[in-house]
């Protein structure tokens, strides 16, 4: 149950400091708007991307682990774009790749944290 909650908080400020940092980044929606995507794309990392991870095993081997990278992107793009395409605008692959990373170091960094308790 923490780990869901470190995917939404983590979720939500990557969205939040990708739309601040990252140019071709535009949120226009309420800070409740941010949070919701953030739930929902935490909801989208904990649930759904582990079925992802095992479907594409044999590309991300082949790949060294790049294909996982697609993936996220597609995860991003997926909540931005479909979920909330009025309030969150990535234009462009070099933005959607800057708002992955991001949302990824957040999990990373949370999950180290939460691992050492």
């Amino acid at each position: 149950m923490v780990k869901l909650l470190f995917h939404i908080v983590s979720g939500a400020l990557g969205l939040f400091l990708a739309s601040r940092f990252v140019p071709g980044v535009e949120f226009t929606g309420t800070y409740k708007t941010l949070l919701i995507a953030g739930g929902i794309l935490g909801l989208i990392n904990f649930f759904i991307k582990p079925l992802l991870d095992k479907i594409t095993l044999p590309l991300r081997v082949l790949t060294f682990g790049l294909f996982s990278l697609i993936i996220n992107m597609f995860l991003v793009w997926l909540v931005a774009d479909v979920f909330f395409p009025g309030e969150i605008e990535i234009h462009g692959l070099i933005p959607l790749f800057w708002t992955t990373l991001i949302l990824w170091a957040l999990n990373f960094f949370l999950g180290l944290y939460h691992s050492k308790k």
